[in-house]
């Protein structure tokens, strides 16, 4: 009789675990979009430790995606679901930003598309996760470290890249982010391309990253393009605000001295 009992007991208590396992996957595909990357630091957060997303594994409901890493069984996850999953669940300070960004937001439709290089921006020493960095994305991904702003609050808004939500730098920024990456990861004539169709920049958001942008040589680039263009928004502009440093900047050799920036730039038809 007592054996019977503790059989009934058994049976219930691995009952009532199974039920509480498959409620927490209910419960966990329903706030976890197909397209990315869940982080065990995200699982943590709905209560599903290594060892129950490893039974997830084993059961068929989740396949692993590096270490600590994961996604739904059956879904495809590329760049941006991880880049997501760097934003919102491990809340890492990186973005799509210089070109990438343009490219994201419609204003780079005439450039080179479709397999590019995908630039993202971090703040400086910024590691990126095992499972980012060894994985073979659509298209390759290069991060940029660097500390070029002292105040880069409100420079990146939200973006819909392929139904995932994505923190992009904005054109303000992306514009002075190209600059930054002038001329050794990112030509000047297609820096200037883009710059053309940049006529309704925010005055003040322009002022602001002027001010605070640590690179005189981005800021000078950024201003010499913007009067080469002629754009309206340069008359709003305090240029006696902004520190441009002193001395020769050689953006590319053997180019033309442009006096009133004191920079060597190349001679291009564009535009």
């Amino acid at each position: 009789m007592l054996f019977y009992i503790h059989v009934v007991y058994i049976h219930a208590l691995l009952s009532h675990l199974s039920s509480d396992m498959g409620s927490k996957i209910n419960l966990l595909l329903q706030d976890w979009p197909p397209h990315i990357v869940g982080t065990q630091r995200w699982l943590n957060s709905k209560g599903i430790d290594f060892r129950l997303a490893d039974k997830y594994v084993r059961s068929g409901w989740l396949n692993r995606f590096g270490h600590s890493a994961y996604v739904r069984a059956g879904s495809t996850v590329d760049w941006p679901g991880a880049v997501h999953a760097l934003q919102k669940q491990l809340g890492l300070d990186v973005h799509p930003g210089a070109i990438t960004a343009f490219d994201l937001r419609g204003y780079a439709h005439y450039l080179a598309l479709g397999g590019r290089e995908v630039v993202l921006f971090a703040k400086a020493k910024t590691k990126l996760p095992s499972w980012f960095s060894n994985h073979q994305w659509s298209q390759p991904v290069r991060l940029v470290t660097s500390g070029i702003f002292t105040d880069d609050e409100n420079t990146v808004s939200t973006v819909k890249v392929e139904d995932v939500e994505l923190s992009v730098a904005t054109l303000e920024r992306a514009a002075f982010e190209m600059m930054y990456l002038v001329p050794k990861q990112q030509s000047f004539e297609e820096a200037l391309q883009v710059m053309e169709s940049l006529t309704s920049l925010r005055p003040r958001v322009v002022q602001r990253l002027l001010e605070t942008c640590r690179s005189v040589k981005t800021k000078r680039l950024f201003m010499y393009a913007a009067e080469r263009l002629n754009h309206p928004w340069l008359d709003d502009l305090s240029l006696s605000r902004v520190d441009f440093g002193t001395g020769k900047r050689t953006i590319h050799p053997g180019g033309h001295l442009d006096k009133k920036y004191d920079l060597v730039v190349a001679d291009t038809n564009y535009p």
